[in-house]
């Protein structure tokens, strides 16, 4: 248990978390420039410009192709891995918020007429758009430039 400490000084998991807090600092200041207010809520939610997961998985690959090699096995799980996170976050997820937007619809007109519903509204922002999983991915890839560059002084 006293090797727990060690993960600390994990470089790639730490860059690579670094990333993810970053795309999600972004999303603060991307949603005051679009709206004019900071909605502290989306430190905390899935959606929106840029990929958080993006920019980790890629961070974390990146990382990986940096310290094992590019031609490792190390790196070719790490790259498969970020390409999934990336396919369900612009895929899957995408069509799930799509599906959501459109059964609130559906509830919004039954209960126009002034009946009650009691359930919670589903959630509409779950995935990204193909750009901002592309833009997670430029990110984190840039985090995990810019970190070894600096760990190597150069």
């Amino acid at each position: 248990m006293h090797d727990f400490g060690e993960i600390f000084s994990n470089q790639i998991l730490l860059v690579a978390i670094i990333a993810c807090l970053l795309a999600q600092a972004m999303k603060l200041v991307i949603g005051f420039v679009q709206h004019g207010s900071v909605n502290i809520k989306m430190l905390f939610s899935t959606g929106g410009m840029p990929s958080a997961h993006s920019a980790l998985v890629a961070a974390l690959a990146t990382g990986v192709g940096q310290v094992k090699g590019w031609s490792s096995t190390e790196f070719a799980i790490a790259c498969l891995f970020a390409v999934i996170v990336m396919y369900d976050a612009a895929g899957v997820r995408q069509a799930v918020g799509k599906q959501a937007r459109i059964l609130n619809q559906i509830l919004d007109e039954m209960f126009q007429e002034g009946k009650e519903f009691d359930e919670e509204r589903l959630k509409e922002l779950l995935g990204h758009t193909p750009f901002q999983v592309l833009m997670g991915l430029a990110l984190g890839i840039s985090t995990s430039i810019l970190a070894g560059m600096m760990v190597r002084g150069g």
